[in-house]
């Protein structure tokens, strides 16, 4: 009988087209996508993680990454995917400040909905509320190929402080370069300790009350399991 493996989720959250699919392919598959697409709705990719790698403590968990499409038309229903997230990962255009400075109103939205409160269209994320919800977050600037020699300096120095206005740590790279996430470079390191403290969270950290986080530890599903989100692709011309 095959063990079960435990699971955290893993909202992956941005402008359209600033590269989410592309990078939770590479995440999952360890390759670039070769067609591009636009996703409507919420499209569901899983990673085995192994927490704390090489150590004693070592142990398979299942990744679930919901990239939720970042049409502003379909804002309204972003919510219905944000339910029980352990994580966030926040995607972004080097190339286009807009989807920088939109990482905001992402994040207005999930704390909007945590909070049990409909949002209402505005960029209203604090910082001191972020740092107090402690949702693990990980800042990733996507098509770094295409920043010029002459601006990446000050691209780059951009993309650092929008990961420090939320509270994050960041990775800047090229989705369609495998060797971005190749393991044991920095940008591999960075996912795996993120991905390492949703985990902890998740399962490992107990608050005043002896309790697992902010939920509670419940029967493992198994990894053959139906994703209850639907989700729909329109090919790009």
């Amino acid at each position: 009988m095959a063990v079960p493996v435990e699971k955290v989720k893993v909202l992956v959250l941005g402008d359209s087209g600033v590269g989410k699919s592309s990078l939770v392919h590479l995440i999952c598959q360890g390759e670039a996508m070769g067609n591009s697409a636009w996703t409507i709705g919420c499209n569901v990719d899983v990673k085995l993680h192994d927490y704390r790698e090489g150590t004693p403590h070592e142990k398979t968990f299942c990744v679930e990454l919901w990239d939720v499409g970042g049409s502003i038309n379909h804002s309204l229903s972003h919510s219905v995917f944000f339910n029980s997230a352990h994580g966030l990962v926040l995607v972004h255009d080097l190339t286009n400040r807009k989807s920088q400075e939109n990482l905001r109103r992402w994040l207005g939205e999930v704390l909007s909905r945590d909070a049990g409160k409909k949002y209402s269209g505005e960029p209203d994320y604090d910082e001191e509320v972020f740092s107090e919800n402690q949702l693990p977050a990980l800042v990733i600037g996507t098509k770094m190929d295409r920043i010029p020699d002459s601006n990446l300096e000050e691209v780059l120095s951009r993309s650092s402080s929008v990961a420090g206005q939320c509270r994050a740590d960041f990775i800047n790279l090229d989705c369609m370069q495998n060797k971005h996430l190749a393991a044991g470079t920095t940008n591999a390191v960075k996912l795996s300790r993120f991905f390492d403290k949703v985990i902890e969270r998740r399962y490992y950290t107990q608050d005043s009350r002896g309790r697992l986080g902010s939920q509670e530890r419940r029967r493992p599903p198994s990894m053959t399991r139906t994703f209850s989100p639907t989700f729909v692709q329109e090919k790009i011309d």
